[in-house]
């Protein structure tokens, strides 16, 4: 497994595997009949740009489908080896990847929060709209007060986005990550912006933090019943994942 790992970690493996999954994703984003909820969000969320879109882990791999071709986006994306992979995977999809992650119970600045705060800052002052996990590791489904930090500083709204598809791989994983498969139907649901004042106070920020979770809920649970199916993920609030690999579902 060490040699594997190595392997797998390795610049130039990296960067095949980056470009078949970008290209992967491309099939199933051109082969999937998608439909958006509501009908006009293009039109409602366009002069808002640019905005922080939320996702939550484990969803978060067919996110960019949402995004209209002219946007410019940036995507926060973790130090780890299997960031590095996930970078190199964005870039193809003309996604900036910046590199960092928030931190529960350890030194923020050894995970790049710091860094990757500020780099958020300047993306969306520069007119990038910034994609983002509202969930932190381990703590699926749960929003984590970063987001909510980053639109207090940067004065941008929070977009809550769900993009799923009814033939897809549902994984029995701790964020119950699914990823489509070609051939099917799909759908994107963007929820209402949530705007968080400058000078909110600390309640002010766990009450939007909480309206942000709930409209992620439900951004997931109206994307999958459009479809027909219902959010793998839901269960898993209260639930501790098995470790094995779910069958993959087919609608």
């Amino acid at each position: 497994m060490g040699l594997v790992k190595r392997i797998t970690r390795a610049r130039p493996v990296q960067e095949a595997l980056g470009g078949i999954v970008a290209g992967y994703l491309k099939l199933v984003q051109r082969t999937n009949r998608f439909v958006m909820e509501p009908a006009d969000a293009y039109d409602r969320i366009g002069p808002l740009m640019p905005v922080i879109a939320a996702m939550w882990h484990g969803q978060h791999f067919m996110i960019h489908f949402a995004k209209r071709p002219g946007d410019r986006a940036a995507s926060l994306v973790s130090r780890s080896g299997d960031g590095e992979f996930n970078a190199i995977a964005l870039r193809h999809l003309g996604i900036r990847a910046i590199r960092g992650s928030g931190a529960r119970g350890r030194d923020i600045r050894k995970k790049g929060g710091v860094a990757a705060m500020r780099a958020m800052m300047r993306a969306l002052g520069d007119g990038e709209m910034v994609v983002m996990t509202a969930d932190i590791p381990k703590t699926s489904r749960v929003c984590g007060e970063g987001i909510v930090t980053l639109a207090q500083l940067s004065g941008r709204p929070i977009v809550p986005v769900a993009v799923v598809t009814s033939r897809r791989i549902d994984f029995a994983s701790w964020d119950r990550a699914s990823i489509g498969l070609p051939f099917g139907r799909g759908a994107m649901v963007l929820g209402e912006p949530i705007h968080v004042p400058r000078d909110a106070d600390a309640a002010t920020l766990e009450s939007l933090r909480q309206d942000v979770e709930r409209e992620l809920d439900a951004v997931h649970e109206r994307a999958y019943a459009l479809i027909g199916s219902k959010d793998p993920g839901a269960r898993n609030r209260n639930a501790k994942p098995p470790a094995a690999l779910a069958e993959g579902s087919r609608a």
